[in-house]
């Protein structure tokens, strides 16, 4: 035994790493007492005749060497954040410098905020992929969403890459939503590159924000490694960056540096079994879907035969079609690609998120993307008002239902089941936003149908009833304090932490509440604060039953019958509440046309008629206020509140 390991150790010279690496292979299965005498004349031997002699080659000996090797000519990266601290603008500034667009092209801001809801409501809701290419190292980009109601966006895509940037505002620091992103960044393993953006702000504090960071990390129980990030202090919109809050370049070179020295290089198998995780589809309309994911191992080409293997290891067979990578803003095709890289493929009609792409002989599955559970339902039905097919086109259940089932072959946080009757369906996801998303995606594609209240799910352990908790932020100035603090306080809420912020004079509330206490809460917020206060929330873990809450101080006004709203009927109607509708609209009985001043609804009837008679009318009930003007006493604007499907304005009145 001691001759054989002597005689190894001469033979070999290798890397200290790999010596070891083969000589364990080598020397675990030996036993002493059937040791082989080996001849003198072995000694002259490479390592490869070595294993190959007679009396070495046989079963005792295996030589396990690993084949991964690292791609320095690649780096793939995510961007995370809370909402609003900068993420889209500094994709922006990137892409810019990398000269993906040329000196003289028009490029509207928010470019990677490609989807119309997107644009209009000014936040991020999908994941987007691009690249950019930097001193001959093409760097992989993912933007992702920064409400934690998407956070099912940016837990999947985390598969997908080896490190992230972490940005922190330079004045609030880090927020609800960093602290989620961040968890779930380290519990990947992933280095962790912090970026203090908005540092051109004149109430920057970036020593208060890089040592609240770090604490955060250490919270998060971070190894050494990960706690010991590289900061960069920037400003997105001003395309500068530094090592310094005080010196900052002209350009976003230090933060490129910094991705190129602190992301690791990926690990890949190139000579190994093809597998690639499918992490985000898309559609095209002339390609069919669209599978995209990161290739871990082997080597995928255009023309080939694969297998798709699901988490239960059932599998079918396809064939990829057409081969893109993602070049600067664009998908470029190409005929193959090396493990490592982010690639898009086509061919495969049925391909789901959470399948894997393997070699068709020897391939095996990569554990499926997992997410957080949902926290919050409505229910969905078939539009039962007599106003049916006037608006959409697809009416029936069998739509309704085909469409939802559809969501969820990309929309993993989300959930959907059959409800109590065959026209209505149960859609859990991950806040009401969440939710009204997909409501009015829906509605702009023609969908007509019904809604129902959120609802909090709960669970039941151990006989005991537990309901969500979130973790609640509110920035609010000192002046309006009292009724923030009063307000949550009535929904049950526990602060746990109060802090000034900034030379403005505000202050950050923290608080720990139940998700039943949140609906409704952002509007009541603004209105107490006068549209000063800024509300976050992130979920934070199931606890005991809180109570009763009362979410609403306000009912509804119920339109009594069909009809077509007269200014008539609207006059005295507005002094009940504020109205939804003006005069001429079409209502349906049991419509919500506006908010009660009381709590409880109260149904109207908004299409009551004046009697015709030859009585003239008063004239200063025509224009008392300047509600009503002329004849005809029509309503004008300020008195009629427009109604979206946006941040939960619409949906706490259900």
């Amino acid at each position: 035994m001691t001759y054989i390991h002597s005689l190894y150790c001469s033979v070999v010279s290798r890397s200290p790493v790999e010596q070891m690496e083969t000589a364990v292979g080598v020397l675990s299965p030996l036993r002493p007492s059937s040791s082989p005498t080996l001849p003198s004349s072995t000694l002259n031997l490479s390592l490869a005749e070595f294993l190959a002699t007679p009396s070495v080659s046989g079963r005792r000996f295996s030589v396990t060497k690993k084949k991964e090797m690292t791609r320095r000519d690649v780096r793939n990266i995510a961007i995370i954040a809370h909402v609003d601290h900068g993420k889209t603008t500094l994709v922006d500034a990137m892409l810019k410098q990398a000269k993906v667009f040329r000196d003289n092209q028009i490029v509207q801001e928010r470019i990677m905020d490609s989807n119309d809801l997107e644009r209009e409501r000014g936040i991020t809701i999908l994941s987007k992929n691009t690249s950019i290419s930097y001193k001959g190292t093409k760097i992989n980009i993912i933007d992702t969403p920064g409400h934690s109601d998407f956070g099912g966006e940016v837990e999947r895509v985390l598969n997908m890459v080896e490190g992230v940037l972490l940005v922190v505002d330079s004045v609030e620091g880090p927020m609800p939503q960093t602290r989620f992103v961040l968890k779930k960044a380290l519990e990947f393993g992933h280095a962790v590159v912090v970026v203090v953006n908005k540092i051109d702000r004149s109430s920057a504090r970036p020593d208060f924000v890089v040592n609240s960071t770090f604490e955060l990390f250490i919270e998060l129980n971070a190894t050494d490694e990960q706690c010991d990030f590289q900061v960069i202090y920037a400003s997105g919109i001003k395309g500068k960056a530094g090592l310094s809050p005080d010196n900052l370049a002209d350009d976003l070179g230090p933060l490129f540096e910094a991705i190129l020295r602190c992301i690791p290089e990926p690990r890949i198998d190139k000579d190994g079994a093809l597998q690639m995780l499918v992490t985000n589809t898309e559609y095209d309309e002339h390609k069919g879907r669209i599978a995209i994911g990161r290739l871990h191992a082997g080597v995928l080409q255009r023309g080939m035969e694969v297998k798709v293997c699901t988490s239960d290891e059932t599998c079918r067979y396809g064939k990829v079609s057409e081969l893109f990578v993602y070049e600067n803003f664009t998908r470029a095709p190409v005929e193959s690609v090396v493990a490592g890289d982010i690639c898009a493929v086509c061919g495969i009609t049925d391909i789901m998120i959470g399948e894997t792409i393997a070699d068709k002989s020897s391939g095996k599955p990569l554990p499926t993307i997992k997410v957080e559970e949902p926290t919050v339902k409505m229910s969905f039905s078939i539009n039962t008002s007599s106003f049916v097919g006037r608006e959409g086109k697809y009416v029936t259940s069998r739509n309704l239902r085909d469409r939802l089932y559809r969501e969820l072959e990309r929309n993993l946080a989300m959930r959907v089941e059959d409800g109590e009757t065959a026209d209505t369906f149960i859609v859990s996801g991950r806040g009401t936003l969440h939710i009204t998303i997909l409501i009015e995606n829906m509605r702009r594609e023609g969908y007509e149908f019904m809604v129902g209240p959120p609802k909090v799910i709960n669970k039941m352990v151990n006989d005991k009833l537990l309901e969500p908790f979130e973790i609640a932020t509110v920035e609010v100035p000192e002046e309006y304090m009292g009724p923030v603090v009063e307000l949550l306080g009535k929904r049950r809420g526990q602060m746990f932490d109060m802090q000034v912020v900034g030379l403005e004079g505000t202050t950050l509330l923290k608080y720990k509440i139940p998700t039943r206490g949140l609906l409704g809460l952002r509007n009541s917020i603004l209105t107490a604060s006068r549209g000063t206060a800024i509300l976050n929330t992130v979920f934070d873990s199931y606890g005991p039953w809180a109570g009763d809450i009362s979410t609403r101080d306000q009912g509804s006004l119920v339109a009594f019958e069909d009809g077509t709203s007269t200014s008539y009927a609207l006059f005295s109607a507005q002094e009940r509440g504020q109205m939804f509708i003006g005069p001429g609209m079409e209502v349906y009985k049991g419509q919500i046309v506006g908010i009660h001043q009381r709590p409880g609804d109260l149904s109207l009837n908004v299409c009551k008629k004046k009697a015709a008679t030859n009585v003239r009318s008063n004239k200063e009930q025509t224009a008392e206020n300047g509600n009503f003007v002329g004849k005809e006493s029509r309503l004008i604007g300020p008195s009629v509140r427009e109604l979206k499907w946006d941040f939960k304005d619409c949906v706490r009145r259900l």
